[in-house]
């Protein structure tokens, strides 16, 4: 090697190893926004150097930049659409405004109108690609961690002894100790991973009704049983509707909607009888005549409405016992929190979409997406834009694609018509591709919806639900040109075969109305959401401050730990 190209290596080298090392510059760019203060973030070796303080200190550091300080908001109400992609949101978009009878490309949903909007980096500090309780944890933490991690910094999955010094303060622990109203909303299970990252500490996101002996052993317990702890901070979340009756409940004890199952619990313990022993002026409420009778008046409300899941939004009518829709319990919600002078904070999740993405449904991904964009609507509508933030975002993305020339106004869940492709030089017909096929626009890049044969159905086009196991490789693409694939149930195409579609690695949108919206802007790590909540809510922060965790500036950078906001714990 010539002494020249020693050199240059040389020389490369300590340029990658100092852009490798170099520290954030959160302030660079935004110094010139309202209230933009700058906090000084530690060279660190990345991933190496990410510890847990850092990424608080790294999240704190990019919301003051952005002028998060100056917000002054009362409320505070998270959207999470769960899987909630770009392209779930540009499809829904459209799908809503042909349900109306217009084009639908110039539709837009709800949040879509908000003045603040943004990008979010998504990513695990274990994984490209994240799941939901990783993300959820750092939108609820500001601390980014490990994929399957609920409410603990970063460590190792089914490690208990190690997950024991790791646990993070999430906003809604924060609010709740600080004297505000704290709410949950969700189609998903209560335990499951988005919600859980709010009130819940445990390495692994499955151990929602049992924990492994060893782990049980080690000190873990259960995400169901957690929720019971959560008034710890204050008077725990007042509202909380969801699905997941079962893990509530011990193997024992048969469901009121469905007699034929049972719970999940092996301790038998009824989590449901302990939550209604510990709010005596609480209301335990299961259908939608009891909802509507009580869910928005109660002093506190526990809502669990199916014993997994609640129903999708396109298959929630056919509910013999009711349930109520994502708008009804948004709407719910707010007013019952209201009530609270001091202000409250409320997670909504918008949970099936990512179920539908999984399970290769386009359909009902945009249904639920739809009914989310209600939701948000209900909430706009229900409160004052000068007190109130609301931020709209996801956890992640899907594999979801978007393709082909459609003529304007073409279906967006049907097949791809054109004028002659990119080129538009032909009569309006359908697209087909180079073996003389009709296509979708939306598709996905792998999932169920693989069409070659399976040990549950046959080769050709896939019918939801569908899991896709003992399959066989297609010999070709079938003629969808008689396929009604604007059906309900129709299963987009999936380029590789998978028992459920994965998630995606690219970055989520994000949009915000309120005080403290306009620092959002521009592209920032997931975790900041959270420092951008707490800064822009005096409460909040002055909590953090009021226990030592804020620099000379007020600005929390110090990561809480739980003992100095945890109230005694009451004796049995």
């Amino acid at each position: 090697m010539s002494r020249s190209t020693l050199l240059a290596t040389a020389l490369s080298t300590l340029l990658l190893s100092a852009c490798a090392s170099s520290p954030a510059t959160p302030a660079a760019a935004a110094t010139s926004q309202p209230g933009a203060l700058t906090v000084d973030v530690p060279a660190i070796s990345r991933p190496q150097g990410e510890t847990a303080q850092w990424w608080y200190r790294h999240g704190a550091a990019e919301a003051a930049a952005r002028g998060a300080m100056s917000g002054q908001a009362k409320n505070v109400i998270v959207f999470l659409g769960d899987g909630m992609s770009l392209t779930t949101v540009a499809a829904a978009r459209i799908f809503e405004g042909q349900r109306a009878g217009a084009p639908g490309e110039e539709n837009l949903l709800s949040w879509e109108r908000f003045p603040a909007t943004a990008f979010a980096k998504t990513y695990n500090t274990d994984a490209q690609t994240p799941d939901s309780a990783g993300t959820m944890t750092a939108i609820a933490s500001g601390v980014k961690t490990h994929m399957g991690a609920i409410g603990v910094s970063a460590g190792k999955r089914t490690d208990c002894a190690d997950s024991l010094d790791k646990p993070v303060l999430s906003w809604l622990q924060l609010a709740d100790g600080a004297g505000l109203g704290t709410g949950i909303v969700t189609t998903a299970r209560l335990t499951h991973a988005t919600p859980a990252a709010t009130y819940a500490h445990s390495p692994e996101r499955n151990w929602e009704a049992n924990v492994p002996a060893q782990a049980q052993a080690e000190g873990c317990r259960d995400i169901a049983q957690q929720l019971l702890d959560a008034p710890r901070y204050g008077r725990g979340p007042q509202v909380l509707l969801a699905g997941g009756r079962s893990y509530f409940t011990p193997t024992g004890v048969a469901d009121p909607e469905y007699p034929q199952q049972y719970g999940r619990r092996t301790d038998g313990r009824n989590l449901i009888n302990e939550w209604q022993s510990a709010n005596p002026a609480g209301r335990y409420v299961w259908n939608k005549e009891q909802f509507l009778a009580q869910a928005a008046t109660a002093p506190a409300v526990l809502g669990l409405f199916e014993p997994d899941h609640m129903q999708y939004e396109h298959d929630r009518p056919n509910d013999g016992t009711g349930e109520p829709s994502l708008a009804e319990m948004t709407r719910a919600a707010i007013a019952n929190l209201s009530r609270n002078p001091e202000g409250f904070v409320l997670l909504v999740e918008g949970a099936r979409i990512d179920h539908a993405n999984h399970a290769g449904n386009a359909y009902r991904a945009l249904s639920d997406t739809i009914a989310l964009s209600d939701a948000v609507r209900a909430a706009a509508e229900a409160t004052d834009e000068s007190e109130t933030l609301i931020i709209v975002t996801a956890d992640h993305s899907h594999t979801l694609n978007f393709v082909g020339y459609p003529a304007r106004g073409n279906d967006i869940l049907g097949k791809v018509q054109d004028f002659g492709g990119e080129d538009g030089d032909g009569p309006l017909q359908l697209a087909r591709d180079a073996m003389g096929l009709p296509y979708t626009t939306l598709s996905y890049a792998n999932g169920p919806g693989y069409t070659g044969a399976s040990g549950h159905q046959p080769a050709g086009p896939k019918t939801h639900p569908h899991r896709a196991r003992g399959v066989v490789a297609a010999t070709g693409r079938p003629d969808l040109t008689q396929v009604d694939t604007a059906h309900p149930d129709y299963m987009q195409e999936a380029l590789v075969p998978m028992t459920s579609e994965t998630h995606g690695g690219e970055d989520v949108g994000v949009w915000a109305r309120g005080p403290g919206s306009h620092s959002l802007h521009g592209t920032l790590e997931q975790n900041s959401l959270h420092h951008v909540i707490i800064q822009a809510t005096p409460r909040l922060r002055q909590a953090l401050c009021q226990a030592g965790n804020c620099d000379s500036n007020g600005v929390p950078v110090t990561l809480p730990r739980l003992q100095q906001f945890q109230r005694p714990a009451a004796q049995p």
